[in-house]
């Protein structure tokens, strides 16, 4: 009685149950029962995890690694990067060098390497440096 009442409420560990009486155990109030107070129990006996296969995904879109023009390649330091990549290393570079504007964050001081990626501006807002960043990815053949 006491074994039952323990692997009914999930007391036993699985250090001292063997592995074929691990099951879950879920209670659900009845709506047939609920004047007399008796609840359904539904038990899952087996659960499976599936895996997907990582290493055979083909990388595409903004991770997928592109050529840049040599005015980012000055900044991000290679030349061909995935898009997410740049973005990171071109906002290192800009905390690197305290290009934010100190009152204002959200609003960057352009150096002159900066300019030449940021269509020549002085100050550019953060929201807008992943689009000007875009046309310096160039186009691959395949």
């Amino acid at each position: 009685m006491v074994m039952a009442m323990s692997l009914s409420l999930g007391l036993l560990s699985s250090s001292i149950l063997p592995p074929e009486t691990h099951t879950a155990t879920f209670m659900r109030p009845s709506h047939s029962a609920s004047s007399s107070g008796l609840r359904m129990v539904r038990t899952v006996t087996s659960c499976t995890v599936s895996h997907s296969d990582q290493g055979t995904r083909k990388i595409r879109g903004i991770m997928k690694p592109s050529k840049v023009t040599p005015e980012m390649a000055a900044i991000v330091g290679v030349k061909e990067i995935a898009r997410t990549q740049a973005l990171k290393r071109i906002w290192a570079y800009i905390k690197d060098n305290n290009l934010q504007d100190p009152e204002d964050k959200r609003t960057i001081n352009c150096d002159e390497k900066l300019k030449k990626v940021f269509e020549g501006r002085d100050r550019v807002g953060m929201l807008d440096v992943a689009r000007l960043i875009s046309p310096h990815f160039l186009k691959s053949e395949s």
